[in-house]
């Protein structure tokens, strides 16, 4: 096994492939491709790391996805999209390799700068479905497999330090300008995926935006209002790359165990009744006092007409959701009834990121199953498990009750003022109680008056005079009139609960 081995090690150092710049020009080659699909590409899915991006997602194993959301939080996105651009540029630096080695085997240069753009090309293409980009990562992976055969890099020898240098350099220049041009593309992207400023906002939107203003609160720290802002509105996707779905070319199917199978284009789905509904949201994997919780006004129609079209026969009584980049999550189709087709947000057209150009907001439910980018509603036979229920997680239940803490301020008057949000899904909140003694004695916070709508959280403020350091602690009632249960438990696998706490001094 071990001559075996040896002679395998000299044959490849016999075409170049183990020698040290053999391996550095294919690094260069691998590390550029990736810079030049980038350019083209921009932060898109036609970029050669955005598939591959996916398939790392989909096959970290759940207690692995459930630590990193715990214990890294919104960073750990970097973690696997760090792993998967080492993925692609190992990828397009296997393609420099192997043209070098039969550029060298056959003493035929030009061969071996076909063969690796040649095969560069072909791979980021089958990956992104996009033939064309793909040229952005072939061409620089060809240039700089041309720089590692050429004639004067002698099979004997190494291209000289100075040629390595200078490539080196060359490889630094070209990632500064692929990742300025290829930021400018993607900025320009957002822009075209982002809600247009200049798009008017209808009456009736208008409307309800100024109840929401005159409703918030006066509230002196950094607590948002009742309606919150694009930029504020938290964003959770299971990868990094959303899909960029235009509107003419969007149907939704519903298929499966009906009666008969529905098809709605974007124009048949906005002909249909259209509503205007505060609903809020907030994420499953969130800390107990995390900002993962938002809301806003959502142009949309109500989804039970076209169940009641389709006719659901299924032994289960439930349904998968899937969206366009492969997530999917079941729900009981009762839950479903009551849930909205969205295609606005604050009286302008969804944002790419919140799901452009339909989602589903499902009343009452943790933010996850709220899916974004929705193409079909399979309606089962018999349950099955969503996309984190595969994970472990058991967020497709209602959302838990919580009195978030997220402003403690000093008043010029010296006096503390207290506030937050507090939200417990269609249950609604009746009131918030705050404690500045570590819980044994407790106040009711004043609430900003409940706004139109079923899934809506309110603002709550406190104020006291201080003497000193405080244990705060806060808790909501609901609706129903049950407390915010004090037992505290992290985001996985059922979402956060607990009282809020918090050491304030005056």
């Amino acid at each position: 096994m071990t001559e075996r081995a040896s002679g395998l090690r000299e044959r490849l150092r016999g075409t170049g492939l183990l020698s040290a710049s053999g391996l550095l020009f294919a690094l260069l080659a691998g590390s550029t491709g990736v810079a030049g699909s980038y350019a083209v590409a921009g932060y898109s899915r036609r970029f050669v790391v955005a598939p591959i991006d996916a398939t790392v997602v989909r096959l970290t194993p759940g207690k692995i996805v459930a630590f990193v959301i715990q214990n890294v939080g919104e960073p750990g996105h970097l973690l696997h999209v760090a792993l998967s651009i080492g993925v692609a540029a190992g990828i397009l630096a296997s393609a420099s390799l192997l043209g070098a080695s039969l550029a060298r085997r056959f003493e035929r240069p030009v061969l071996g700068v076909a063969v690796a753009g040649g095969l560069s090309w072909a791979v980021t293409a089958a990956i992104t479905g996009a033939p064309l980009p793909a040229l952005g990562a072939a061409v620089p992976v060809a240039a700089f497999t041309a720089v590692g055969v050429a004639p004067s890099a002698s099979r004997e020898h190494d291209p000289s330090r100075r040629r390595v240098l200078a490539s080196g350099a060359s490889a630094l220049a070209f990632l500064s300008v692929s990742v300025g041009v290829g930021r400018l593309s993607t900025d320009n992207g957002a822009a075209d995926g982002a809600a247009d400023a200049d798009e008017p906002m209808d009456g009736e939107t208008a409307a309800l935006m100024e109840e929401a203003e005159a409703k918030s609160l006066d509230v002196s720290g950094d607590v948002p209002g009742l309606v919150s802002t694009f930029e504020e509105f938290y964003n959770v996707d299971i990868a990094e790359f959303d899909p960029d779905l235009d509107a003419e070319d969007w149907s939704l199917t519903i298929t499966g165990e009906a009666g008969s199978d529905v098809t709605v284009s974007f124009d048949d789905l906005t002909d249909l009744p259209t509503e205007r509904r505060f609903v809020t949201l907030r994420c499953v994997g969130e800390s107990l006092n995390g900002q993962k919780l938002d809301t806003a006004v959502w142009t949309g129609t109500p989804i039970e007409p076209l169940l009641e079209e389709a006719d659901p026969e299924g032994a289960c009584g439930c349904a998968m959701l899937r969206a366009e980049d492969d997530y999917f999550v079941q729900f009981p189709i009762e839950a479903l009834e009551d849930g909205f087709l969205a295609w606005g947000m604050n009286g302008r057209s969804l944002p790419q990121s919140h799901g452009r150009p339909v989602r589903v907001l499902i009343p009452g439910h943790w933010g996850e199953t709220n899916v974004k980018w929705l193409s079909e509603i399979e309606l089962l036979d018999e349950e099955m498990d969503g996309y984190w229920e595969q994970r472990g997680w058991h967020g497709t239940g209602p959302v838990n009750t919580v009195a978030k803490l997220w402003s403690d301020t000093v008043l010029d008057d010296g006096s503390v003022e207290l506030a937050g949000h507090a939200y417990a899904g269609t249950r609604g909140i009746e009131r918030v109680e705050v404690s500045t003694d570590g819980g044994d004695s407790w106040a009711d916070a004043a609430l900003s008056d409940p706004l139109p709508g079923e899934d809506v959280w309110r603002q709550w403020r406190h104020e006291f005079d201080p003497d000193g350091s405080h244990e705060v602690v806060v808790r909501a009632v609901d609706g129903e009139g049950t407390l915010q249960p004090q037992d505290r438990s992290e985001s996985f696998p059922s979402g956060a609960t607990g009282w809020v706490e918090k050491t304030v001094r005056g």
